[in-house]
């Protein structure tokens, strides 16, 4: 296939899908799959068939449409008239909407949600900018939306030079967490020496909460892989690897058909577009070890190793799988790519903070009326996440914290509401970016509880490897374990301090290095929840259960324990 082929098939695509009256989109991500939605589905193809009106409505499976706890979700386009969404979407429903809304043309008047609240009007869409419109298993319909055109550019047009200072000027940064200038990472890796290169996205996603790198494979898999095409040609590599998390079924599904289909239509595999490039992509499934997650454990997991991180340097762009350079992205990072090559490094520079360009997106969780799938420009309050995307706290609770950065991040306070969302403004007050978890809590949430949760989830995971984080992280489990059941004093709370800064400084990658976070920050804004639990035995969110003081323990213990010795009995 070459570039004109590429235009003939987007064209064919669009000239299709205008002819039909009504279009109705079925959300097929795994929220809406698990909710009901192969059966919504099904009902729709059944109902159009039945009423011989497949020439007119096409029944299509789309990737995430965004809030995902109203799920499943479907929308009803019509030439030339607003579309509608359907929430909460059965079965029952879907009679009704083929009844009177395809029928009649009038829309039910129920489970419809409004396409202008702030949920949907205050989110910027980039890399999801195709989710919930594109069928995530046919070529076709992205290619209808202009994709690989981006890489047909990118191939005829620009130098791999030209390639990487389009993404360095874009200002684009490591969407996986640390926030590392993408141009700068990809710049190192094609200078290196080596006549073999590799690229890889990683999709091993661990957070508790987090499922943006997994919607985005599932959605708009040929995005993903577009990018990773992209990012072969800047830095010379013609292998890649995509790095998907094992609990991901229907994302590595997806991927491995979309991987298929673009080798068949020569968009990936050998000659791309009629180029002299050369770039295959193969898929790996991971474990389910978050440790994976870590570049050094990732790679050494690809190889056929034991998933463990390695010291470093040398770093991947020097020395990577099997000791080539090799370049490592987030699977959003690679979301982002055919945008900056189609619009231009400008285009996506406008969008942002300072500091912190383009979109990001979020799974927001928690003690919030909408939770679901974002995608917000850098910059954009926490507030405005908050209660105009997320409709506020249920029951008209108060806020107070919203945890980001998963096990790796930190807790902010409802004093920093108006904290602009970015790399640095989170790091000052404690937290991180991470990969995109934003969990809400409101009043009725424990602090300590929740350190002592993420730290048991560190525990957990650990490797093992390095002993600050093997032996650490279950010394810091059962302090915070005897803080929220009473039994805990002063010396213990001290102790946690220390562990925290040890194992900051001293464990070997980043999982030991951040697994304090959580604790750090809730001491920073919250100790004196800390104090209330250890001092006066009490929590003041009234979550934890408290054992009997110790002092009267001791008081009906020992009498006991001195008759029987009195008695000659053992004890």
């Amino acid at each position: 296939m070459n570039r004109r082929d590429l235009q003939a098939m987007a064209e064919k695509q669009r000239e299709e899908e205008q002819g039909y009256t009504y279009r109705v989109l079925c959300c097929a991500s795994t929220p809406c799959l698990s909710s009901g939605g192969t059966g919504v589905q099904a009902r729709f193809n059944q109902l159009i068939s039945e009423r011989k009106l497949n020439a007119e409505v096409a029944v299509t499976a789309t990737g995430c449409m965004g809030p995902c706890s109203r799920g499943p979700l479907v929308r009803v386009q019509r030439q030339g008239e607003d579309e509608v969404m359907y929430e909460n979407v059965t079965v029952e429903l879907v009679d009704e909407i083929v009844e009177k809304h395809i029928g009649q043309g009038e829309p039910p008047a129920r489970n419809i949600l409004p396409g202008d609240i702030p949920f949907f009007s205050k989110q910027k869409k980039v890399a999801l900018a195709y989710s919930g419109d594109v069928d995530p298993e046919r070529l076709e319909s992205y290619v209808g939306r202009g994709g690989y055109s981006a890489l047909g550019h990118a191939l005829r047009e620009m130098s791999p030079e030209d390639v990487c200072e389009a993404i360095r000027l874009s200002g684009l940064r490591g969407r996986g967490g640390a926030g590392y200038p993408t141009g700068l990472k990809w710049n190192l890796v094609r200078k290196s020496p080596g006549e073999k290169k590799f690229v890889i996205a990683n999709g091993d996603e661990g957070d508790p909460g987090a499922y943006m790198d997994r919607t985005l494979m599932e959605s708009d898999p040929h995005r993903v892989l577009e990018g990773m095409a992209i990012a072969g040609y800047a830095v010379g590599a013609e292998q890649g690897y995509l790095y998907v998390r094992g609990e991901y079924p229907v994302a590595a599904k997806r991927l491995e058909r979309a991987i298929r289909t673009s080798e068949r239509r020569g968009l990936l595999g050998s000659r791309i577009l009629d180029s002299g490039f050369n770039f295959r992509i193969d898929i790996r499934i991971g474990a389910g070890a978050f440790v994976c997650g870590e570049e050094t454990a990732l790679m050494a997991s690809i190889m056929g190793k034991r998933g463990q991180p390695v010291p470093r340097p040398p770093y991947p762009a020097q020395s990577g799988l099997w000791g080539c350079p090799t370049l490592i992205n987030n699977v959003e990072t690679f979301g982002n790519i055919a945008a900056i090559i189609s619009n231009g490094a400008e285009w996506y520079s406008e969008i942002g903070a300072s500091k912190s360009k383009g979109t990001k997106i979020f799974a927001l969780a928690g003690k919030v009326e909408n939770t679901g799938l974002i995608e917000v420009p850098m910059g954009i309050t926490l507030r405005e996440i908050v209660y105009d995307i997320g409709g506020g706290i249920p029951d008209n609770r108060d806020f107070k914290a919203a945890q980001t950065g998963g096990p790796s991040g930190g807790c902010i306070p409802a004093d920093f509401l108006d904290t602009p969302v970015d790399y640095e403004s989170l790091r000052e007050l404690g937290s991180i970016m991470g990969s995109g978890g934003l969990i809400v809590m409101d009043d009725q949430s424990c602090m300590v509880d929740v350190a002592k949760f993420f730290m048991e989830f560190c525990m957990d995971e650990s490797c093992g490897k390095c002993v600050p984080c093997r032996v650490g992280t279950v010394q810091m489990y059962r302090i915070l374990d005897r803080i929220t059941n009473g039994s805990a004093t002063m010396a213990d709370l001290h102790t946690l301090e220390e562990l925290c800064q040890l194992l900051a400084e001293t464990s070997l990658c980043g999982l030991g290095a951040s697994a304090p976070n959580p604790v750090v920050s809730t001491l920073r804004y919250f100790r004196h929840e800390y104090e209330a639990h250890i001092l006066e035995r009490r929590c003041p969110a009234g979550v934890c259960q408290m054992t009997e003081s110790p002092v009267a323990e001791l008081a009906e213990v020992l009498p006991r324990r001195m008759r029987a010795m009195a008695a000659g009995a053992e004890v």
